[in-house]
């Protein structure tokens, strides 16, 4: 069958969330926590990685764990750590390597391109139009417009729907093994996988990836091999 569409998530695959993410926790601790050395800076942003878990964590139980266990400067409230996080998070903003070429080279082929995104609508669409990415899309779906979030089939069919694209027709590009790759193949979507900070869960059945990447760059490649393989191949 012919491709006519790609499917990209968003966080850690379009945008580099383990940069941009660093990149603040870096900035709060220098400007907001208690005087430290380089060293024990260092300790804190990594725990603050390590319970961020990827940004699948609830934004307020996180906020309240930080208050909680940091040792900031002065005391702090839920509320000014949301609106310091509003302010300064997406100035760190940081397109993956290889983003706009690997966008480009698909729109060169001829293939309408959407964005599906787990998040809130305004964070999720200021990410979007912080990167400038917005001008390649067809369609994006955010599950915070959407009230549906992967890997719930039902918004991969929505984006199918506004793509004019049947699954057959379509490929998806994300790094979660669930939200990504095994959500769309319930919805008949072939997926490729970044890896990044995720492991392959084992207990997924019927989701493998059709292919398995390290870098945006090798999508085009990969794409000119899709008509030449059946339906339901599944390969690392």
């Amino acid at each position: 069958m012919q491709l006519k569409a790609v499917l990209f998530d968003l966080d850690n695959t379009l945008m580099d969330r383990d940069y941009t993410f660093r990149s603040f926790a870096l900035q709060l601790v220098r400007e907001c926590l208690a005087p430290m050395d380089e060293t024990r800076r260092e300790e804190l942003v990594a725990e603050m990685i390590e319970r961020d878990k990827d940004g699948y964590r609830p934004k307020e139980g996180f906020f309240q764990e930080l208050i909680d266990w940091l040792p900031w400067r002065k005391e702090t409230t839920i509320e000014e750590l949301k609106a310091y996080y509003d302010r300064h998070y997406m100035t760190h903003a940081k397109a993956m390597d290889h983003t706009e070429h690997t966008l480009q080279a698909c729109r060169a082929k001829g293939l309408r391109l959407g964005i599906i995104t787990n998040g809130y609508s305004h964070l999720q669409h200021a990410k979007i139009d912080l990167l400038h990415l917005r001008r390649f899309f067809d369609a994006i779906v955010v599950s915070g417009d959407v009230e549906i979030r992967k890997p719930d089939r039902r918004i991969y069919e929505l984006a199918l729907e506004r793509l004019g694209s049947l699954p057959g027709e379509t490929v998806i590009v994300g790094d979660h093994p669930r939200n990504d790759i095994w959500g769309a193949a319930q919805a008949g979507i072939r997926g490729i996988w970044l890896r990044r900070k995720h492991d392959w869960d084992e207990t997924l059945e019927g989701g493998k990836p059709w292919r398995t990447i390290s870098e945006l760059n090798e999508i085009p490649a990969l794409l000119e091999q899709y008509e030449q393989e059946p339906c339901g191949t599944g390969k690392d």
